[in-house]
């Protein structure tokens, strides 16, 4: 079985980048440390969805690169992967724990659909088989998914839950960083030398 775990980087996500902080620099840094949890996972293979042009050298060389709109639908994103099993992640969650990214997958064995809910409404991250359920209209930014999931599946179990964690939507979220947590080196760098 193939999973993949497909890092979202969109334009917004920019947004978050603290006083004193190149956007864009942030963005990169985020969505680098984001891909390289995802890239350390076993039984999966990394890919890297994205508006923002010029990220090429933040990935492994080998690594799927998918060009996205900004405005394009998550279900479009799904439908452009090519594996059994797809978790999207955004890249506004740099501290995110890997085991969190496992217990999408495993959650896969009883639902259609298991998303990560973010602190504040919205979503870390999703999963699911592919193709992605026909009635399924995922959308991490909305204020709640997992609601709005449950609502348009034939049947409330299809949709299934891991613990929650948070995005970075504002500079004022760079506080929410786990400064315990292994991982997200570059943000962590980048948020230091300012």
């Amino acid at each position: 079985m193939k999973r993949v775990v497909a890092v979202l980087v969109r334009r917004t996500m920019a947004q978050a980048a603290p006083p004193g902080v190149d956007p864009a620099t942030f963005l990169a840094a985020i969505a680098e440390d984001t891909y390289e949890m995802a890239a350390g996972l076993d039984l999966v293979t990394p890919v890297l969805v994205t508006s923002v042009p010029g990220l090429d050298d933040i990935v492994w060389p080998g690594t799927e690169i998918v060009t996205i709109d900004d405005a394009e639908p998550l279900k479009a994103v799904l439908a452009r992967l090519h594996a059994d099993q797809a978790a999207v992640i955004g890249a506004d969650a740099p501290d995110l724990p890997p085991l969190l990214v496992g217990k999408l997958f495993r959650e896969l064995g009883r639902a259609e659909i298991t998303v990560c809910p973010a602190e504040n409404g919205g979503a870390v991250a999703l999963a699911c088989a592919l193709p992605a359920p026909d009635w399924a209209e995922p959308d991490l930014d909305a204020d709640d998914v997992v609601g709005a999931l449950r609502a348009q599946a034939p049947g409330p179990r299809r949709v299934a839950t891991t613990p929650g964690w948070h995005r970075l939507r504002s500079a004022g979220d760079v506080a929410r960083l786990d400064p315990g947590l292994e991982g997200w080196d570059n943000t962590r760098a980048l948020i230091r030398a300012r």
